[in-house]
């Protein structure tokens, strides 16, 4: 599917840049490239050229390639102009190639887009594009990669064929049960492998969790009484002052909020309010705040002042749990040994003691929950979504009391889910929402 229109766009990073890229694609690409290069190049060659605008004026040197479609990233004629990364250069570069006619600025995602459009990919490898685009750490970068080669859209296609065959095999029997070359029998293995896909995608689903940490982070939510020490191992763990800290009780009234990246895990902090009854009218929405962000922490790190303990009331949240101690470098002797027992983890932000200890057992935990991440997980929302409806449908289709025409319905039902997933069906309503996550350029 070619469009009638070319689309520009700089492809690289910020500017200024010691290089800068900007990409072209469609049917205007050759004529740009042989008018701005002066003359055509080798293809999925880089030459050297002197960059000129159609009245003869130098815009640039740099490196010009040239990759015709269809066997191109978006499917149409593409080239890059790699040029020097300072501002006016990109500006004048991407004026005057805008300027030929038929040649437009590209929208968000729209390369990537028409790649989709011309079968380069389908939408979970384009989703996974854009994943690997926004990847932090080294788990979300592994994570995107196996997406974007196609291992989740391939386990998605592969329960579609086993779909689409049992069905084929059903409507045969029921078509042709006086025919010779068709087994009376062929239904008993098509519901046998249906029961055993539910399992399969019900599995699958259940990973969706570990997919949400590592694409969005392991959150961990510092939870304790006022001046218990948790703006100071905020400030610790994030290595600089992001909360203020004073001897003053309810100092934090807010959720304040680092990102750190441990054993390759992105991983979320947040510093709350401390807890108690008796708040102002702020502090006591910073205090509900703290307890709604404990609801839907991965993990809570519960302080008390070993030195000073004070009881934070009552916190029945599902999360896992670290008792911490804090202010080890108050406590001497008998005190500290006592305090050692009473917590899973004594630290000191003035010393440093037990810090990094706590640090390595938070990115245990996140690793732990994450799973191997070299497993096929779901990694959207709408995936799991999706997928719950197909197993809702194979549900149906394995209820032997309904008709065998019933049966068969709820497998193309259940075939048609998993082929939405990918874009092998009518995914129109769709693109919009997908490609409007992409930066311009890609």
């Amino acid at each position: 599917m070619i469009s009638g229109d070319s689309i520009v766009a700089l492809s690289s990073g910020r500017l200024p840049a010691g290089v800068a890229v900007l990409r072209i694609s469609g049917p205007h690409t050759r004529f740009v490239v042989e008018t701005i290069a002066w003359g055509m190049v080798k293809e999925r060659m880089a030459a050297l050229r002197k960059f000129r605008a159609p009245d003869g004026t130098v815009l640039d040197n740099g490196l010009v390639v040239f990759f015709p479609g269809p066997a191109s990233f978006t499917g149409e004629d593409v080239a890059e102009f790699h040029v020097h990364g300072g501002r006016a250069v990109v500006a004048r570069m991407l004026e005057t190639i805008a300027g030929f006619d038929g040649v437009r600025h590209a929208e968000p995602g729209e390369f990537t887009r028409r790649a989709f459009l011309n079968g380069k990919v389908d939408l979970v490898e384009t989703e996974a594009l854009a994943d690997l685009v926004n990847a932090e750490t080294e788990a979300q970068r592994r994570f995107a990669i196996q997406n974007a080669e196609g291992a989740q859209s391939e386990l998605y296609l592969g329960w579609r064929r086993r779909l689409i065959h049992g069905r084929a095999m059903i409507e045969a029997e029921i078509d042709f049960a006086d025919e010779d070359d068709v087994p009376g029998s062929v239904s008993e293995a098509v519901w046998s492998d249906v029961r055993m896909l539910i399992g399969e995608v019900d599995a699958h689903i259940r990973g969706f969790h570990a997919a949400e940490i590592i694409r969005d982070g392991f959150e961990v939510v510092i939870l304790g009484a006022p001046n218990a020490g948790k703006s100071s191992l905020f400030n610790a763990l994030a290595r600089r002052d992001a909360a203020i800290v004073t001897d003053e009780p309810g100092t934090t009234r807010d959720l304040l909020e680092v990102v750190l990246d441990l054993q390759g895990l992105r991983v979320r902090l947040t510093d709350t309010a401390g807890l108690r009854d008796a708040a102002g009218k702020v502090e006591a929405i910073g205090i509900e705040k703290a307890r709604a962000k404990a609801d839907r922490a991965d993990l809570l790190l519960l302080l008390e002042d070993a030195a000073n303990p004070s009881d934070a009331g009552p916190l029945s949240v599902a999360a896992p749990a670290l008792r911490v101690g804090t202010k080890l470098d108050l406590l001497e002797g008998q005190a500290a040994r006592d305090a050692a027992a009473r917590y899973e983890f004594c630290i000191s932000v003035v010393d440093g003691r037990g810090v990094d200890g706590l640090l390595a057992e938070i990115g245990r935990r996140a690793t732990l929950a994450a799973g191997d991440t070299g497993d096929v997980l779901p990694s959207r929302l709408r995936h799991v979504e999706l997928l719950g409806a197909a197993t809702r449908h194979l549900h149906s289709a394995a209820d032997d009391r309904l008709a065998q025409e019933l049966r068969a319905e709820e497998l193309r039902l259940a075939a048609e889910r998993l082929g939405r997933i990918v874009g092998a069906v009518d995914v129109e309503d769709l693109l919009d929402v997908i490609f409007s996550q992409f930066c311009i350029g890609k």
